[in-house]
C-alpha cells in the first residue's frame, strides 16, 4: 500500500482481505475519512500510531485482525482511547461513554511498532498469510468472495449481493479469477459512493447497454 504515500487528499480507503501488516504508508493521508481494513495481518496495535496524526479519520473497520486479541473490549477501549474522533468502530456507533472509559481500560500507543527483519522480500510476518492464500480451496474463495463484496454493500448501506448470481460463475475459472472479479466489484462499488446523481446516470446507461450486449451474445451462441 506504499502508493498511499502519493495521496495526500485520498478520503474513503478499502484495503479489506488484502493481507496487509504495515499501516505506515497511510500517515500522510491526511484527508483520509474513512479506512476499511478488515481481514488483514495486522498483528500488533501499535500500528495504530500511524492514524493518530489523520485528523479527519470518523470510520475505522479493523475486526477479524490479529491485533484485535482474545479480549474485544480492551481492543475497543485500546483503538478509541488512540483515535477519539471515531464516530464507528468496526460497524458500531463510538459513544461518550466509551471515550471516557476508554481512558481508564485503553492502552495509549506513544510509538510506532517494531518491524520484523524482511528476507527475500517478504516479512516473516506476511509470508504464512502468503502461503495460506495459495492453498485455500476454490468453493472457500468463492464463498469469501460473495462475504466480502456483502460485507462492502453493508458499508454502503446497500442490499447484500444474491449468492446465485455468484454461482454462474464458471467451474474452470481459477481462484485468482474469482478474487480477481471480487475485487473489482468493491472496487466499483466503493467508487460509485463518490459519483452524484449525473456520475450515476452515465454509470446506469452503461450497465444497460453492457447487459444488452451480453443478452444479444447468450441468444446468438443459443
Amino acid at each position: 500500500i506504499s502508493i498511499c504515500r502519493d495521496l495526500p487528499n485520498i478520503e474513503v480507503i478499502t484495503f479489506s482481505v488484502n493481507g496487509i501488516s504495515d499501516l505506515e504508508p497511510l500517515h500522510r493521508c491526511q484527508n483520509l475519512s474513512e479506512l476499511y481494513l478488515r481481514k488483514n495481518n495486522i498483528t500488533s496495535l501499535d500500528e495504530l500510531f500511524y492514524l493518530k496524526a489523520l485528523p479527519r479519520l470518523r470510520v475505522l473497520w479493523l475486526a477479524e485482525n490479529p491485533c484485535c486479541g482474545p479480549d474485544p473490549h480492551r481492543y475497543r477501549m485500546t483503538v478509541l482511547r488512540n483515535l477519539p474522533s471515531l464516530q464507528k468502530l468496526d460497524n458500531q456507533a463510538v459513544t461518550e461513554e466509551e471515550l471516557s472509559q476508554a481512558l481508564v481500560d485503553g492502552v495509549e500507543i506513544t510509538a510506532p511498532p517494531a518491524r520484523r527483519s524482511v528476507e527475500n522480500g517478504w516479512s516473516e510476518s506476511s509470508a504464512p498469510s502468503a502461503a495460506g492464500a495459495t492453498t485455500e480451496p476454490q468453493g472457500e474463495l468463492l464463498s469469501c468472495s460473495l462475504e466480502e463484496t456483502n460485507k462492502t454493500q453493508e458499508e454502503l448501506d446497500m442490499k447484500p449481493f444474491p449468492r446465485d448470481k455468484y454461482s454462474s460463475f464458471s467451474p474452470q475459472e481459477t481462484d485468482c479469477s474469482h478474487k480477481r472479479r471480487s475485487n473489482v466489484l468493491n472496487a466499483i462499488l466503493l467508487l460509485m459512493k463518490e459519483l452524484d446523481a449525473e456520475g450515476l446516470e452515465t454509470i446506469q446507461q452503461t450497465v444497460v447497454r453492457r447487459l444488452q450486449a451480453f443478452q444479444k451474445k447468450e441468444l446468438q451462441e443459443e
